[in-house]
């Protein structure tokens, strides 16, 4: 069997193919919507490699990685042109499952009584690193839903992922026995 090649030199000229076949530039929003999503995937994959990441958010961090190839595909699809209106393998039940990983994460956190900086421990800044690349994410994927449908499944689970995000890096800092930064709103 031959290798395939890696380049094509199709996009030399600033345009894409989406599943489906339609040419669009590489600056349109559903290039951005996918490629941020890509982006927070690639974020994630750099936060699994911290020693001292917890094996459940290992393991849910790398489910997620999953999902979020699901939701790229869904994006990369030319929806007007498609019958797909559900984005595949995402379910409200995910959402429900970062919902309980929020939940059993925060539970034993302090309670919050100020905003917090991002950082503190290395494992806290690549969380909230992660997590800012999330919300950017969502911001795009609303952009590309004020000129197309899109699943609201999708926004449900990016909007709570970047809230474990942001539960993760504060956890980070508590097992750490650092403390977290809170916003100085004098300084």
């Amino acid at each position: 069997m031959k290798k395939s090649l890696v380049y094509t030199a199709t996009g030399d000229a600033g345009a894409t193919s989406l599943v489906g076949g339609a040419r669009v530039k590489k600056n349109d929003i559903r290039i951005e919507a996918y490629g941020t999503v890509d982006e927070l995937n690639a974020n994630l994959a750099l936060l699994v490699t911290a020693p001292s990441l917890n094996p459940q958010a290992r393991a849910t961090i790398m489910w997620v990685q999953n999902k979020l190839f699901n939701i790229g595909a869904y994006l990369a699809t030319d929806n007007p042109n498609s019958d797909i209106t559900q984005c595949r393998g995402l379910t409200a039940s995910d959402t429900q499952r970062i919902e309980a990983e929020i939940d059993a994460v925060d539970a034993q956190l302090p309670p919050l009584s100020q905003f917090v900086l991002p950082g503190g421990t290395r494992l806290a800044a690549l969380c909230n690193v992660a997590r800012t690349v999330c919300r950017r994410c969502e911001r795009h994927i609303v952009t590309l839903g004020d000129t197309t449908y899109v699943d609201p499944q999708i926004l449900r689970f990016i909007n709570r992922l970047s809230d474990y995000l942001f539960v993760l890096g504060r956890q980070a800092n508590v097992d750490a026995q650092v403390e977290e930064i809170f916003w100085d709103k004098d300084c």
